[in-house]
């Protein structure tokens, strides 16, 4: 019997990441499965052929994405149109949800059984989704567990299959992090993340960096340190540091988690990288920050829908991390929040609770695999 075909779409670095790691658990299965679609280097160097470029799918936000949205209507159309004429064993859409929910839709109606890989944020303040979920796939697979129960309770085939991030992650060697990129084996170092797309950097870089001088002004002693995604980021973010107060940055292309195990006190985009951190065991502070129109339609469902934005503290249930917001952004909020933290380090409260998340996100694990080769008529579901 010949290996399954299957298409997949990532649309942004994280998700090719996953497609990577899906792919080779697949073809441990099936060594004669075929993968088509769109996605990354990660994805293209396991002979992955993609029809598209992956960066053309990566967004940010509500209004920000309207143009590009317009710009992939006909792009998406297209796509279809050859992913029904190749009639895959099995879709699997990995995140991008604007992108891939109408394209499953489509494609399911057609024939096509149809997976998405990383729940949309349906739970959080577009619970309106699940109507559209149900009819757009025939499973979802979930990287938390809060995710896969809100699916079930809203009629959504769901499948908790962990966090790849958890098995991967542990707590790192501080000064073998700091060995490894070349930096001081004593000291206090701040690590900054200001995000890996452009749109992110441009909100969160600039209140970053003015946090840094704020804490270069009152602790002199202090290095800070941030890791860049991309050689246009790594120029954006020099740019931004040359006019806003003149603190050094040593950059790094790349290496974000070596950049976060090197440091005594990480402060972040909210995002994955806020994952990363509790994993690595991290003291962390949290900053999201976006246009005007997109905060506004934010606020009206915090406090309604969800409690928090940082990972760590939605995972948890009650704030962990100090996360800030919007206009709370700025200097004299995230300033005094890093002081505190690198003045006690990470609370053991904290810590207990980063270990009991850890190992929560490990311990439920199913096979994502299995999950996506079961749609395809291939394995018995998982339990």
């Amino acid at each position: 019997m010949t290996g399954p075909a299957i298409a997949v779409v990532a649309g942004e670095m994280s998700g090719d990441l996953l497609g990577a790691r899906l792919m080779r658990a697949i073809r441990a299965a099936e060594p004669g499965a075929r993968f088509s679609g769109i996605g990354g280097p990660e994805m293209e160097a396991l002979g992955f052929d993609s029809f598209l470029p992956m960066e053309r799918l990566s967004v940010m936000g509500l209004f920000e994405a309207v143009g590009r949205f317009i710009e992939l209507v006909p792009e998406r159309h297209r796509l279809a149109r050859r992913l029904e004429a190749a009639a895959p064993d099995v879709f699997v859409g990995i995140d991008a949800p604007d992108f891939n929910l109408s394209l499953e839709r489509r494609l399911r109606a057609s024939g096509i059984p149809t997976v998405h890989y990383v729940s949309p944020s349906m739970w959080a303040w577009r619970a309106y989704r699940a109507a559209k979920v149900r009819r757009a796939v025939d499973r979802i697979l979930t990287l938390f567990p809060f995710e896969a129960e809100f699916c079930r309770r809203n009629g959504i085939e769901a499948c908790f299959v962990g966090h790849p991030l958890a098995e991967e992650l542990g707590d790192e060697d501080r000064s073998a992090a700091r060995l490894r990129l070349g930096l001081p084996a004593r000291g206090p170092i701040v690590a900054l993340l200001p995000g890996s797309r452009s749109r992110e950097v441009r909100h969160i870089g600039r209140p970053l960096i003015e946090t840094a001088a704020w804490l270069h002004r009152r602790c002199p002693a202090l290095r800070f340190i941030a890791p860049m995604a991309s050689p246009a980021l790594h120029s954006e973010f020099r740019e931004m540091e040359e006019t806003s107060g003149g603190v050094v940055i040593t950059r790094f292309d790349g290496e974000s988690r070596a950049v976060m195990s090197a440091a005594d006190v990480v402060m972040l985009a909210s995002g994955t990288a806020s994952l990363e951190a509790m994993l690595l065991r991290r003291p962390m502070v949290v900053a999201w920050r976006g246009l005007p129109p997109t905060w506004f339609i934010l606020r009206r469902w915090l406090g309604r829908n969800i409690r928090f934005i940082a990972l760590p503290n939605l995972l948890a249930g009650r704030r962990i991390v100090p996360e800030f917001l919007q206009d709370e952004v700025r200097p004299e909020r995230l300033g005094p929040a890093v002081l505190r933290l690198l003045e006690r380090g990470l609370p053991v409260e904290t810590g207990w609770e980063f270990h009991r998340i850890h190992r929560e996100l490990r311990s439920g694990r199913k096979s994502a695999a299995a999950a996506v080769l079961a749609v395809a008529g291939r394995t018995e579901p998982p339990a």
